[in-house]
């Protein structure tokens, strides 16, 4: 049987071959723009997409799993949420092709990062904690970078399930989280929903090279504060870090 440690590496380069379906998405349609879209051009379109809902359909039954049989604990009001992991329940012989199964938002299981586990660098920054969330080291470590040359403090998340562990413990001095869009196992709009959960007016802006304008969209209604394009530089980064948190 696969342990988390198999599912999320599963997870992870289903991430990247959607990235990957995604590029070869955007390459066909320039070459269908520059010459006219062809029979070929047709099939393999339709082919992408097949191969991008079929990935989306692992991608779910592997989060389902990853995440099935575990809720979350009330605590009164002004406390941070309590997880508790819950034996996972057996999710049965689904066709992949079928899958539909999503955590409702709020019911999300996470283990408390230990005491001393969470780093806080520049500590001694005069701005406010910033959390930024990537998959990426270096561009995690590059944008952490940034920021602490402008005197803000930072910790920094590879994923998003670090990412809520850590926002459950600190909800109330992290002003702002640097999300990106494509995580593993998660994607950032399934962590934006349960970032929401533990705290409705928590600030958050959506990284990514890519995003689809439709979720991007979706969760600006949902109260995303904003959209930083990758690569970006320094300037564009500060800029937007400064002015959401001076609003």
């Amino acid at each position: 049987m696969l342990d988390s440690d198999d599912l999320k590496w599963t997870a992870s380069n289903l991430i990247a071959l959607h990235r990957r379906l995604q590029e070869v998405s955007r390459l066909s349609a320039q070459a269908g723009q520059a010459h006219g879209v062809g029979e070929d051009l047709r099939l393999l379109d339709k082919e992408v997409e097949q191969a991008r809902k079929t990935a989306q359909a692992l991608l779910d039954r592997i989060t389902s799993r990853l995440l099935a049989g575990t809720r979350r604990i009330d605590t009164a009001p002004g406390t941070p949420p309590i997880f508790r992991v819950m034996p996972p329940a057996s999710l049965g012989s689904t066709p992949v092709a079928g899958v539909e199964a999503r955590i409702p938002v709020g019911e999300l299981a996470l283990a408390a990062v230990p005491d001393g586990g969470i780093v806080i660098r520049n500590p001694e920054g005069r701005g406010k904690l910033v959390l930024v969330v990537d998959d990426e080291p270096e561009i995690l470590e590059r944008a952490g970078l940034m920021l602490e040359e402008e005197g803000f403090r930072i910790i920094l998340a590879k994923d998003g399930f670090e990412a809520l562990q850590i926002y459950g413990q600190l909800s109330d001095k992290i002003s702002l989280i640097i999300l990106d869009f494509f995580l593993p196992v998660m994607d950032g709009d399934a962590v934006f929903d349960e970032l929401k959960a533990i705290n409705p007016n928590v600030q958050v802006v959506l990284s990514s090279g890519f995003a689809e304008q439709t979720k991007l969209g979706s969760m600006l209604a949902r109260g995303l504060c904003g959209f930083i394009p990758k690569p970006y530089t320094s300037e564009k980064l500060i800029d937007q870090v400064r002015s959401i948190i001076a609003a």
